[in-house]
């Protein structure tokens, strides 16, 4: 990981692009379907001089396409969630120790160091599988933290121990889970910072973020509920502290694209699809163009609205056949 650890130290937009440039052109060259995709385009990489400029990639090649550059065999390959039938993506990972740092980095930036709070986690459609990310995270956070731990559908012994935990306490829940949590017990939570991730998974019916919330809030006694924005093909993650607003490490940034024309950039305040920049990628490609519609601000936050319809079958997948 060492030459790559720069990466977290990163001050300045001016850093970010004269990275985000040398990676684009790194990978252009040594990722072999990113560099496809670049040539099918008529991109020629050493062109490319602005940030805003360089291609993402279409998160469905990751379903497709062994997305790697890195030089030996990998140490990790993380999969995507998937409801029956669907073609889960493919995370393959260089160093997992780089991951590591980005999620240390990112969990201590926003909210401290780990080893000072309790961490229980409520992840069950997570746990049922393998390869999850969010997992491996949620995992070495907990072992580093003062206390907490998993629970896949034991409720009542979740509650019980956070009950007898004195210290601050984050409960980390796949949304559906909270949402059952809050349906049949509605505890109120003391001293604990609530953070939502995953979404509804197929099973529960898809809810707005604020009605959502709304709901949480009541039955937790909370004043706001955190989330949490993640997904297999990163191995970086955004944080809201409420409201839907997330904000992302000094390392990662997103960009904004009209969905009728994916290689146009839309203007701050303007509803589109997200791309993704996540420099700690340096071996598969950090360049993603999502399935996620949302809104980025002046300030680099953002907010998510839902999915793109059809997207499966955009325009700018041009390697999926």
């Amino acid at each position: 990981m060492g030459e790559c650890e720069y990466i977290f130290s990163i001050a300045s937009e001016e850093e970010f692009a004269r990275e985000a440039l040398r990676l684009f052109r790194y990978q252009a060259e040594r990722c072999e379907p990113y560099a496809e995709y670049v040539r099918l385009i008529g991109v020629e990489p050493s062109q490319v001089q602005r940030v805003e400029d360089i291609p993402m990639l279409p998160i469905g090649i990751f379903k497709s396409h062994k997305v790697y550059c890195g030089e030996c065999e990998p140490q990790q390959i993380f999969t995507s969630s998937a409801t029956t039938g669907m073609v889960q993506s493919r995370h393959y990972v260089a160093d997992i120790a780089l991951y590591e740092k980005a999620f240390t980095e990112a969990f201590r930036h926003f909210y401290g160091n780990e080893s000072e709070c309790s961490i229980y986690a409520l992840l069950p459609s997570y746990l049922e599988r393998e390869g999850s990310s969010l997992v491996y995270m949620a995992e070495r956070l907990i072992a580093a933290s003062g206390g907490g731990g998993f629970y896949l559908n034991d409720y009542e012994k979740l509650l019980d121990d956070m009950s007898r935990d004195p210290n601050p306490k984050i409960l980390l829940g796949v949304t559906y889970a909270l949402l059952d949590l809050a349906e049949n017990f509605a505890p109120h939570l003391e001293n604990t910072v609530v953070m939502e991730t995953g979404g509804m998974k197929g099973r529960r019916k898809e809810l707005p973020k604020a009605e959502l919330h709304k709901m949480l809030c009541s039955a937790f006694g909370v004043e706001r509920i955190h989330s949490e924005y993640g997904m297999a093909e990163l191995l970086s993650q955004a944080y809201s502290f409420g409201e839907g607003l997330f904000r992302t490490p000094r390392w990662m940034r997103v960009l904004v694209r009209d969905v009728n024309n994916p290689f146009a950039r839309l203007a701050s305040g303007r509803r589109g699809g997200l791309d993704i920049i996540d420099l700690a990628n340096q071996f598969s490609c950090a360049f993603i163009a999502t399935e996620d519609m949302g809104i980025r601000y002046d300030d680099g936050s953002f907010r998510i609205e839902g999915r793109i319809s059809q997207s499966d079958i955009r325009g700018c997948n041009l390697l999926v056949q």
